[in-house]
Order: C-alpha cells, then sequence, then structure tokens
C-alpha cells in the first residue's frame, strides 16, 4: 500500500497517538496541568491557542488554495498539522475538564459538542487526506466526505461562539 511509505501518514499517526497519551495522562493526573496563567487554568489556554489556530487558518486556507494554487501541497502540510495540533491542545483541555473531581465537575455542553464536532473533523479530515476508505470505492473521488467535512466545519464555528459566549458570562 502507497499510505504505508508516507511520512506524512506516520507523522499524522505519531501525534494522534501522542493525543491519546496526553489526554490519559491529563485525565488522571499524571501530567499536573491545574496551575493558573493569568486568570485561567493552563489547559484552558491549550484549548483556546488549539481552538484558535483552527477557527483562524480554516478560512485562511480556503482563500489561499485557491489565490495560489501552487503553494496546495504547502497549505495542505500545515492544515493537516496545524489542526492535528491543535486538536491535541483541544484533547488535553477536554481531559482536564473531564478528569476533575465531582465537587469541581464543569458544565459540559457546548464544550462537549465542540469536541465531538472536533473529532470528527479530526476523523473524516484524516480519512480523506490519506484516502483510508479508497478500497471501499466510495471515497476514491476527491472530496467524496467534503459535505461533512464542511459541514462540521461550520457547526464548529456555531458552537465555539456559543462555548465562548457562555465561558465569559454573556450567555
Amino acid at each position: 500500500m502507497k499510505i504505508l511509505k508516507d511520512i506524512g501518514f506516520w507523522l499524522a499517526l505519531i501525534i494522534v497517538l501522542v493525543t491519546i497519551y496526553l489526554s490519559f495522562a491529563t485525565y488522571f493526573r499524571w501530567l499536573p496541568l491545574s496551575f493558573r496563567i493569568g486568570g485561567l487554568f493552563f489547559a484552558h489556554w491549550l484549548g483556546i491557542v488549539g481552538a484558535s489556530f483552527i477557527g483562524i487558518y480554516t478560512p485562511i486556507y480556503y482563500i489561499l488554495k485557491r489565490r495560489y494554487p501552487k503553494r496546495l501541497k504547502g497549505l495542505v502540510k500545515i492544515h493537516v498539522f496545524g489542526n492535528l495540533l491543535s486538536f491535541t491542545l483541544i484533547s488535553i483541555h477536554i481531559a482536564q475538564q473531564l478528569g476533575r473531581p465531582p465537587q469541581f465537575y464543569p458544565d459540559l455542553g457546548a464544550g462537549l459538542a465542540l469536541y465531538i464536532i472536533t473529532l470528527i473533523l479530526v476523523a473524516t479530515g484524516f480519512i480523506h487526506r490519506y484516502g483510508l476508505l479508497a478500497s471501499l470505492g466510495r471515497y476514491q473521488m476527491p472530496h467524496r466526505n467534503r459535505f461533512t467535512h464542511v459541514a462540521l466545519t461550520l457547526s464548529f464555528y456555531i458552537v465555539i461562539f456559543i462555548h465562548a459566549l457562555r465561558n465569559v458570562g454573556v450567555l
């Protein structure tokens, strides 16, 4: 298989495995991140940085890939690896929230919805980028799962907006 010779695939897979490990380490408090920087816990800052990259780079990527098609290869790498690293930061944030003691357990509403959306975005992007379902025939043509990916991206923006407004006390 061609995919097994792709360094990018292996690097992306390593990032996903590191994300899983760091999430477990954060959840079980093996990785102590319960310290504040400014008014927020460090894990909150990680989530903010991760979500900000996705929220800012995604429309930039959309515009630049159409405006500069010759630079698509580099733009895709930034999109894939930047979003995977952002997903790592967001995963650490949600693991920190889920691992809190019962007396300090947060209301997970929009945050949990946002994480599920982000998880599915990463999964659909990974499947599309590396053609993991190509043997099934349905995903051989480019952008077959594009509708799902784009719809979830729109959902990401709506839910992140609600999540942010809720956490600063507006909603």
